[in-house]
C-alpha cells in the first residue's frame, strides 16, 4: 500500500511542479518521473537542514520542493544549450 501512495504523491507533486516552474502538467509519465526523482532530492535536501515533515501532506510537500528544484536545474540546462 505504501508503494501505491508513493506512485499517486509523485504524479501529484510532478503535476504540481509542473504547474509552478511551466505553468502545466507534463503528462502523466513526465509528472510520475518528476514527482519520485522529487521525492528523492527533496528528501535529501530537506534532511541537509534537519527538516522533516510527517504525514502525506509533508512528504508531497517535500516532492514538490524536490520536483521545483530538478525542473528549475533542467529549465537551467536547458537556457545554457
Amino acid at each position: 500500500m505504501e508503494f501505491l501512495w508513493f506512485i499517486l504523491i509523485g504524479l501529484a507533486a510532478g503535476y504540481l511542479a509542473g504547474l509552478i516552474i511551466k505553468g502545466g502538467g507534463m503528462g502523466l509519465i513526465w509528472n510520475l518521473i518528476t514527482g519520485v526523482l522529487g521525492a528523492v532530492i527533496g528528501g535529501r535536501l530537506l534532511s541537509l537542514f534537519n527538516v522533516h515533515f510527517g504525514g502525506l501532506v509533508g512528504q508531497l510537500i517535500t516532492a514538490v520542493i524536490g520536483a521545483v528544484v530538478l525542473l528549475w536545474i533542467v529549465t537551467l540546462v536547458q537556457k545554457k544549450k
